[in-house]
């Protein structure tokens, strides 16, 4: 027995419905957009009642709007996510920023999953909806490590998701398809893994089973300057503050550095964090990028030997998704003074960022400095554009396997026996350590086990009597093999079948 008094599997629902509530748009009489998911609700819950053997006055599911008025609303998330035996989430963008949503998944995925049977290989609880189409954007790593492919919902499923299905009456079958298809994913889902019951949670205290952001709308801005405690004593403490991050250095004009570049960074569609360079380097270094990156680097900071060692090892790292600016204010005669030797401390401690910097991306100045707010105004754009850039790719999916290698024609001459080798049938055309032209007298010996040259060369194996693959006149065409193992693979081929491919419609060729 549990605390809600359950004690047979058959009475827990069959799936908990995870999604991200819609706001109402702003015109006036618009309506409920989450009538949609409610209407999926009803019907997933019909589908499932046709499918299996729940009892009269059983909940088949649930979704937070079917609570009774005046139950504690995390009280209740907390028990059905304890006991529903399928979790299914709908993907939207707006999901994967849901900080609830993310609750929601984490408190799921708390409760262990084994397979029913021992030949089965299920090993998750989760069935994931495209509730919107999210081919454009980058799913967080819990959502990305799940093999599902929604291509077998149907093809307009995959496409389109299953709000536009809904929606457009020209999708009505296909809508149809895809929720029958869902729910008896679920009930296989249900039927195929053991998950206990588990723990009770407190709901409001569990983190995000994944960011809210996507890493590359993330800013992280790093600064390397002083504090006022730690300044040598000819420089002038009204720049900087407390903590190396209130660095001001264009003062008394504007804030901040920080701030104001986190302001400049929300303009651009950024949502920037402020962090010390000091406790970032040696992720950056080590090439654990969470996101791009801006350094606001004060020149004053390099007569610190340890901290121009830090950025030296920084420079050498080539960490092309962090881009470097020099704040340097012409008006500060401090800065003035010592223009040359911090000037020459920047350049030694950056040689390989000066040479790599693009002049399209350099500071309105050069890279000699920026030397007023408006030139910093001016180079912030183009300097988080291009670690936006060198972020995405650095970070692009890669094949899991390389690709094998290509056949080789010599390795299948060789086990043939026939045209060259050790047994002196030939030397070989290929081994330049023979000192022989590869095109020159030795053509008509390729011809044993089926492969003898006509007058034009068909099937592409050898040439009419100037040596195999050497100067001869074949066309190369094909002469009806059309099982040959070594004909090259079409690139473009798509069976339409490929469990990882989430986003490719059933059947047939691909586009080219």
């Amino acid at each position: 027995m549990t605390d809600r008094g359950w004690d047979e599997d058959d009475t827990r629902p069959y799936f908990f419905l995870s999604y991200a509530h819609t706001p109402k748009a702003g015109a006036r009489g618009a309506g409920d957009p989450n009538h949609w998911v409610r209407q999926l609700y009803r019907d997933l819950c019909e589908a499932v009642l046709q499918l299996t053997t729940v009892p009269d006055g059983v909940p088949v599911g649930f979704m937070d709007e079917s609570m009774h008025q005046g139950e504690l609303w995390a009280d209740r998330l907390s028990d059905e996510l304890a006991s529903c035996r399928v979790f299914v989430p709908l993907y939207s963008p707006r999901y994967f920023n849901s900080v609830p949503c993310g609750q929601e998944w984490h408190a799921f995925t708390r409760r262990p999953v084994y397979p029913a049977n021992l030949d089965s290989e299920r090993t998750s609880g989760i069935v994931p909806v495209l509730w919107a189409p999210m081919s454009r954007y980058r799913l967080p790593k819990v959502a990305g490590e799940l093999q599902f492919n929604h291509a077998s919902f149907g093809p307009d499923y995959a496409t389109e998701g299953l709000y536009a299905l809904m929606k457009l009456s020209y999708f009505r079958s296909a809508y149809e398809l895809a929720v029958h298809r869902l729910a008896a994913r679920i009930v296989q889902v249900a039927e195929e893994t053991v998950i206990p019951i588990g723990r009770r949670l407190e709901f409001n205290g569990l983190p995000s089973a994944f960011n809210v952001t996507a890493p590359t709308k993330q800013l992280r801005i790093s600064v390397l300057a002083y504090h006022r405690g730690e300044l040598p004593e000819e420089r002038n403490p009204d720049y900087y503050g407390e903590r190396r991050t209130d660095w001001h250095p264009y003062r008394p004009v504007g804030s901040p550095i920080a701030q104001h570049a986190v302001r400049l960074a929300r303009q651009l569609g950024f949502q920037p964090t402020v962090h010390e360079f000091d406790d970032e380097v040696e992720s950056i270094i080590d090439g654990n990028a969470e996101a791009p990156g801006l350094l606001l680097l004060d020149r004053w900071a390099l007569r610190d030997p340890r901290r121009r060692e830090l950025v030296r090892r920084f420079d050498r790292s080539d960490a092309t998704w962090v881009s470097v600016l020099e704040p340097w204010n012409a008006d500060d005669p401090e800065c003035e003074e010592h223009a040359g030797e911090l000037g020459e401390l920047s350049d030694d401690a950056l040689r390989i960022t000066r040479r790599a910097s693009r002049p399209s991306f350099l500071g309105a100045t050069g890279p000699t400095g920026l030397h007023s707010l408006e030139d910093f105004d001016d180079a912030l754009p183009r300097a988080a554009m291009k670690a936006k850039y060198a972020f995405e790719g650095r970070t692009r999916a890669e094949p899991e396997e390389p690709p094998p290698p290509r056949p080789s024609l010599r390795d299948a001459f060789r086990r043939g026996g026939g045209g060259y080798g050790p047994d002196g049938s030939g030397p070989d055309p290929f081994d330049e350590d023979q000192g022989q032209d590869p095109g020159g007298g030795q053509g008509g010996q390729g011809g044993q086990g089926g492969q003898a040259a006509n007058g034009n060369g068909r099937g592409g194996q050898v040439a009419n009597g100037r040596g195999a693959y050497g100067q001869g006149h074949g066309n190369g065409h094909d002469n009806g093999n059309r099982d040959d193992p070594y004909r090259e693979h079409d690139p473009h081929r798509d069976d339409g079948d490929d469990p990882d491919d989430g986003m490719a419609p059933l059947g047939g060729r691909g586009n080219r």
